[in-house]
């Protein structure tokens, strides 16, 4: 049976919905192609470098899932050559659609933060480290009791209530509300000049910004009173977690540690600090942000901890094993491939690896 672009990408945005990305992520999803074409061949790969480019444009394929994004930033032009736009432009050119998942499937059950706790072998692992998607908002509304399910249902339908898989998602609170209608009110309940008390339901959901037009309009629309009271808010949650801690299955030291790494992920492995080890946190990708979040860990391995960075967290007590960026990706990238390939039969591209740094 065929399947479209679009259809992938929902397959995968229900597994690792694409809405818990960091806000400054903003090329999650499909960065280039057609959502109506068909994919009867995909492939999957870590970062579209040179060596990805040109093995496409020798054999394409339909449809390019990569975890790195390609096009980061606005772009005002697309010629071909060994640059990221450039290379956007030759895979276009042959038909490839590409669509990224980064930082949505690093904070996603089963995604890349949960491949690499597994890959090093850490038991009992829990969440840290909130990534913060983009700002968004809240509507409250007050509503009759009696059009509470209309008013909500209306909502929803214009985009309220969204969070990850699961949508008209609501909060309801009952209470009483009063008015007093003035000469030229045309009130539903009550009388002019008369104060009401009428039994009302609270309506809360979130909406992104950029529908807040429509779910206002649409609550307009649907709610039974001439003059609705409702308030839209600023709002910011529902923060996917970035980083794992665990424990070892038995206690080593932070130079144990570093060997196992690079027998596991490979890489450049550098260690900072000494002393024992049970409890290990871990961030795929550049994890310096959010050293200081992995609180009770004896250790944190992630990618591209600057100086500065390094020496705050050994003050704190927690020494690092850092093998590199593409390093603490690899497990994440084996288990992109793998969920995807429950899809369609994927080509595996993985082994193009994107690591610049090698050993001297």
């Amino acid at each position: 049976m065929a399947i479209t672009v679009a259809e992938i990408l929902a397959q995968i945005g229900s597994r690792f919905p694409l809405s818990k990305a960091a806000a400054w992520d903003e090329p999650i999803g499909l960065q280039f192609g057609d959502p109506t074409s068909e994919v009867t061949r995909l492939a999957v790969c870590h970062e579209v470098t040179e060596a990805v480019t040109a093995l496409l444009e020798r054999d394409p394929v339909d449809l390019l899932i990569a975890y790195h994004p390609l096009l980061f930033g606005s772009t005002d032009r697309l010629v071909a050559g060994p640059t990221a736009t450039g290379r956007a432009f030759r895979l276009i050119r042959n038909g490839v659609a590409l669509a990224v998942v980064h930082t949505a499937f690093d904070v996603a059950p089963g995604g890349a933060a949960d491949a690499l706790a597994a890959e090093l072998g850490l038991e009992g692992t829990r969440g840290f480290g909130p990534l913060w998607g983009p700002a968004g908002t809240k509507v409250t509304v007050f509503v009759p009791a009696a059009s509470a399910d209309e008013v909500a249902t209306a909502m929803a339908g214009a985009g309220a209530g969204e969070i990850g898989n699961y949508g008209a998602c609501s909060f309801r609170t009952t209470g009483t509300g009063t008015f007093l209608p003035r000469l030229g009110a045309h009130p539903v309940a009550g009388t002019v000049d008369g104060l009401s008390r009428e039994p009302e339901v609270r309506i809360e959901m979130v909406a992104a910004t950029h529908r807040i037009d429509d779910v206002v309009a649409a609550l307009l629309a649907a709610h039974p009173y001439e003059e609705p009271a409702y308030d839209v808010w600023d709002a910011r949650g529902n923060a996917g977690l970035v980083g794992r801690i665990g424990t070892l299955p038995a206690p080593s030291t932070v130079q144990k540690l570093g060997i196992l790494v690079r027998e596991r992920l490979g890489g450049v492995v550098r260690i900072a600090g000494t002393g024992p080890v049970h409890t290990v946190g871990v961030i795929p990708g550049s994890g310096g942000s959010f050293l200081a979040a992995a609180a009770g860990a004896d250790v944190v391995v992630t990618g591209d901890v600057v100086h500065h960075a390094a020496q705050r967290s050994l003050g704190r007590g927690v020494a690092l094993v850092d093998p590199g960026h593409i390093a603490t990706e690899r497990p994440g990238v084996a288990a992109l491939y793998a969920e995807a390939s429950t899809i369609v039969p994927a080509e595996d591209l993985t082994g193009l690896d994107p690591d610049p740094w090698k050993e001297p």
